[in-house]
């Protein structure tokens, strides 16, 4: 609101106090600005309205005019007449006009919300005890504050499914499902996967996949997210863990360029799931369901967690010392990552430019669905340009690397994670080099090192990508990393010290000192300014450059 100007915003009058609202809004909306709250459950910002389960009935009035003159009627104090409409009326679907007048507490609006729950709560299932959405229930926190406090009903509740699979990932509880469409409105509307729908009548109805239909779908995940109670759960957070037990970390998704914005869910060093955090410009308020896999590399099998040199375990000191000794004395490259951070980049870049080392960075394209997921699956191939850790698009192979590895041109690399098998490097060329890898997951090239850097995963360090739409956004730690190691930055900053020998760089903050003196699109930003919902850069230097549905997601700042 505060970016709009005042002949942008009407007036309205929320439980008679006085508030501007931009126009076309709902009251549910227009109540926000007021401080007051009108309870709903059907309604969804992000979905169409359908007005079904009648919680957020309100009073509503407007001024009074004359239907033949049209001059407004006025009360004997000199005010305009409010013409009350006798009935409540559902503030989702009521899009507030100047001068409206909305009554959110009184008797009548009190009784209606009492109405509601006590028709919500009919046969709803006493088993919040039990219930994964206890702590985050829509209908546990409006049955506290809006209900009457018992129940009149006496006979016996009905009966429906308890643990019904709709998908792989999702898990229904029927008995708890209030009939608030959310679920369905989303598939269709969202994901454009329309499998689900009610059937049966009355207290009977109950939520169904299509015939011969499953909700298997990469966006599922997201019908519990905007489930306001307990009947959709998901089957791999089923049963684990209390949400109020839970820390709460903003975090991006890495899967690709969209960076999603994500919260991630952990206890005492445990990560227990991963949902969406709402960004309007870059993933609305929904992520795919493989994104929130992610965190399952952390103690993944192939988890790196050891210093070594040759094969043998080494300290960090010492395996940075024997890192710099090779890089010094040897014809040096660089296979640079999209997965590493800016503040990462940039201090490879460093490294780089002290070796004068040529630097490589592979691509990684493949199908996007033109949602969520774009065709550039790492997270910020827009920060190695920003950063000039490279000047041009990655390539599909490292063909050049092998044939500069063969002629004895390249004979020691550092490597950001990435496997070189995969790049068109051949086992044969790899043991023709001495090669440093730095990364969190072991394959071929990990195993080939002679000088093993294990660093941390995006859950455990804090950083900055810049995503498809040159959006700047930042992460935060949210569990600690594996006892010995330590973040990557002051790992690449340690082994650029021992290179120089001159005072580098080797925190976050001292990163971001050089990166807004040296380039200018990072001008006047320090990470802990980086706002929440990111911060826009200029990327028209790169818009040349033919990157994948830079501007064709569904979801971007453009269309937003």
């Amino acid at each position: 609101m505060s970016d709009n100007g005042d002949q942008e915003l009407v007036e309205i009058f929320v439980d008679d106090q006085s508030v501007k609202v931009p126009p076309g809004i709902n009251a549910i909306e227009a109540a926000k600005f007021a401080g007051k709250e009108i309870p709903h459950y059907c309604y969804h910002p992000k979905l169409s309205v359908v007005g079904n389960c009648r919680m957020c009935l309100m009073e509503m009035g407007t001024p009074m005019r004359d239907r033949e003159t049209g001059t407004p009627i006025m009360e004997e104090d000199g005010s305009q007449k409010i013409g009350w409409i006798p009935k409540p009326v559902i503030g989702c679907s009521t899009t507030i006009s100047p001068g409206m007048h909305i009554k959110t507490e009184s008797n009548l609006v009190k009784d209606c919300q009492e109405g509601v729950m006590e028709f919500l709560l009919v046969n709803h299932p006493l088993d919040c005890p039990i219930c994964d959405q206890a702590g985050e229930c829509s209908l546990q926190e409006f049955a506290m504050d809006y209900g009457r406090g018992y129940s009149r009903y006496t006979e016996r509740k009905n009966v429906k499914p308890k643990r019904t699979r709709l998908g792989p990932r999702v898990t229904l509880d029927d008995e708890r499902c209030i009939l608030c469409s959310r679920c369905i409105r989303f598939g269709q509307e969202i994901a454009e996967e329309d499998v689900l729908g009610f059937i049966d009548r009355g207290s009977f109805s109950t939520l169904a996949c299509h015939p011969n239909h499953e909700l298997d779908h990469n966006y599922s995940l997201n019908t519990v997210d905007i489930c306001p109670v307990g009947a959709l759960t998901s089957t791999d957070f089923r049963f684990k863990m209390r949400v109020w037990f839970l820390k709460e970390t903003p975090s991006i998704c890495t899967e690709s360029s969209v960076g999603t914005n994500t919260l991630v869910w952990s206890r005492e060093g445990k990560i227990h799931r991963i949902t969406p955090r709402r960004n309007d410009a870059v993933n609305d308020t929904w992520m795919t369901d493989s994104g929130r896999e992610y965190y399952k590399r952390v103690e993944a099998e192939s988890r790196l967690n050891q210093f070594q040199i040759n094969g043998n375990t080494a300290d960090a000191g010492a395996a940075i010392q024997e890192a710099a000794r090779l890089l010094d004395s040897g014809r040096s490259a660089i296979v640079a990552s999209g997965q590493q951070s800016v503040e990462e980049q940039y201090l490879t870049k460093m490294i780089a430019d002290h070796l004068n080392a040529p630097v490589y960075m592979a691509r990684h394209w493949e199908k996007g669905d033109g949602l969520l997921l774009s065709e550039d699956r790492m997270p910020n191939t827009r920060g190695a340009l920003l950063t000039q850790l490279t000047t041009k698009l990655p390539q599909e192979t490292l063909s050049e690397l092998g044939e500069k590895m063969n002629s004895g041109e390249i004979d020691t690399l550092l490597v950001a994670g990435e496997n070189l098998i995969d790049l068109g490097i051949s086992n044969e060329q790899i043991n023709k080099a001495n090669v440093l890898f730095l990364g969190t997951q072991s394959n071929s090239t990990s195993e080939e090192a002679n000088v093993l850097l294990p660093g941390l995963t995006v859950f455990e360090k804090n950083g900055s990508f810049v995503n498809l739409n040159f959006i700047l956004q930042k992460f935060q730690q949210a569990v600690p990393g594996p006892a010995g190691l330590i973040p990557d930055i002051m790992l690449l900053g340690k082994l650029l010290h021992r290179l120089t020998g001159n005072e580098t760089p080797t925190n976050i903050n001292s990163v971001w000192e050089e990166l807004s003196s040296k380039y200018p699109e990072f001008t006047g930003i320090s990470f802990a300014n980086i706002p929440t919902e990111g911060q826009e850069l200029d990327g028209a230097n790169y818009t040349q450059l033919d990157f994948p549905e830079t501007k064709s997601l569904k979801f971007n700042p453009v269309n937003s």
